[in-house]
């Protein structure tokens, strides 16, 4: 049996008028569920012309000061983490 965890899904559009080349469409997270799951959802979604980036909701980081591991959203920014030098000095 695979492992449950919790995916979200970046969703593109392809727009030239950005540097990158690409705007973001949307952001979708999913309850824990399978990679082969979440692989076979972000496919259709790239079938009808999305781009789409796959990505574990949750990692794990290390508390700077405690030295307790956490978890945390993958999209923190670094500066809000307590996993980084820059949140502690504030």
């Amino acid at each position: 049996m695979s492992k449950l965890t919790e995916y979200t899904l970046e969703i593109y559009k392809s727009d030239k008028r950005t540097k990158e080349g690409r705007r973001l469409y949307a952001k979708q997270d999913f309850a824990p569920s399978t990679k082969d799951y979440i692989q076979a959802v972000a496919e259709g979604k790239r079938k009808l012309g999305f781009i789409v980036e796959v990505f574990e909701t949750y990692v794990t980081r290390k508390n700077l000061v405690g030295g307790k591991e956490f978890q945390e959203r993958y999209d923190t920014p670094y500066y809000c983490s307590p996993s980084s030098e820059s949140y502690w000095s504030m």
